[in-house]
């Protein structure tokens, strides 16, 4: 936690017993008697040990890097503001069975339960450790991103650290690289993997193999292999293109989140909210139509994403990647066009005919 300008005594008692509640990385201007008051919430490490490759060890430590923002909702008695509470009761009794009482068992079936007590936990837990042992290293596109759990931001521990700890980093961006280990956090051992990032390492903690489910297991009607044209797949791949744009997080946000919270200001100003039925989905009848008709929709927007692709192309010389992809782009267009007018029946003088459906 850092902390500038500190106020009053007075204002600097208001700090503490506020700074629990406000999430890391908050950063409050308030007014004081005498001064500004500036405070800086750090996020706390959740875990501190060393990283070990080979006979080098890091002292270093874990940090969350990612947080959840989703609209947490209390539970209330209608009319009043009166919040409902669980309790834990007996299911056969339906009386509250108290803390003491309550015992941990597994069902092994036929409504038969073996009692595990603490001691018989501490037994399966795994050795308690302050080391993340890399035992290999693999490369960066073999790891699939269905395996990872959570983010944590892994920076090294004092300045003795930083020399050890940037090497580590720099080798493995230069040989696109990750590392393979095990962490023990909080009485679990993780699989985790140590990725090279910008500016720190980046620890994924991951499911093990066995916990990840494969498709035929979930899905009731696999998805099989279909036989496409030219003219589809050159159409789809039109599509794709005139879509393709840099990867900019910020201009992704949380829609939903952002509708509550003013649905929740607008109700605490009196508002009375009226839903809105959405719109039907459109039915897709023919893929080729659809298709060609999504294309057509996109090219009709006029140059939305044009100013960010002139930006890049003019630093490009001439044939370069943006031209290339521009000719391919009209080639597939050009061949995806030829394909429907040949495939596209002639109308006789005085006689309409339905055009034939490519599905």
């Amino acid at each position: 936690m850092g902390v500038t300008d500190w106020g009053t005594l007075r204002e600097q008692r208001w700090l503490v017993a506020n700074v629990g509640s406000l999430e890391p990385g908050t950063e409050i201007v308030r007014r004081g008697p005498r001064a500004w008051v500036r405070l800086s919430v750090m996020a706390r490490s959740i875990w501190s040990g060393a990283l070990s490759f080979g006979l080098v060890n890091v002292p270093v430590a874990l940090y969350p890097a990612t947080r959840d923002r989703t609209i947490r909702f209390h539970q209330l008695q209608a009319g009043t503001s009166d919040r409902i509470r669980y309790k834990k009761v007996n299911e056969r009794t339906g009386k509250e069975v108290p803390p003491s009482e309550i015992v941990k068992g597994v069902e092994v079936g036929d409504g038969e339960y073996v009692i595990l007590s603490d001691s018989d936990l501490e037994a399966a837990e795994p050795a308690r450790s302050r080391s993340i042992e890399i035992t290999d290293f693999v490369e960066r596109g073999d790891v699939d991103p269905i395996g990872f759990r959570a983010s944590y931001y892994l920076a090294p521990q004092g300045e003795h650290a930083r020399r050890a700890y940037a090497l580590l980093r720099r080798a493995m961006a230069e040989s696109n690289k990750v590392g393979v280990a095990t962490l023990v956090m909080r009485n679990k051992e993780y699989l985790v993997t140590i990725h090279p990032g910008p500016e720190v390492m980046v620890l994924e903690t991951m499911y093990f193999a066995d916990e990840i489910r494969s498709p035929s297991e979930v899905l009731p009607d696999m998805p099989g292999d279909e036989v496409f044209s030219e003219r589809e797949l050159a159409t789809a791949a039109l599509l794709i293109d005139s879509m393709t744009s840099e990867w900019e997080p910020q201009r992704y946000r949380d829609t939903y989140r952002e509708a509550v919270l003013e649905i929740v200001e607008r109700k605490r100003a009196g508002e009375e909210i009226v839903v809105q039925e959405a719109p039907p989905p459109p039915k897709v009848v023919d893929l080729m139509a659809a298709l060609q008709a999504s294309v057509d929709a996109i090219s009709h927007q006029g140059t939305t994403k044009a100013p960010a692709r002139r930006g890049r192309s003019t630093a490009r010389p001439s044939g370069g990647k943006s031209q290339g992809r521009a000719r391919a782009t009209g080639a597939a267009s050009g061949r995806a066009e030829g394909e429907r007018r040949a495939s596209t029946p002639k109308e006789p003088a005085g006689k309409k005919i339905s055009k034939r459906k490519v599905s």
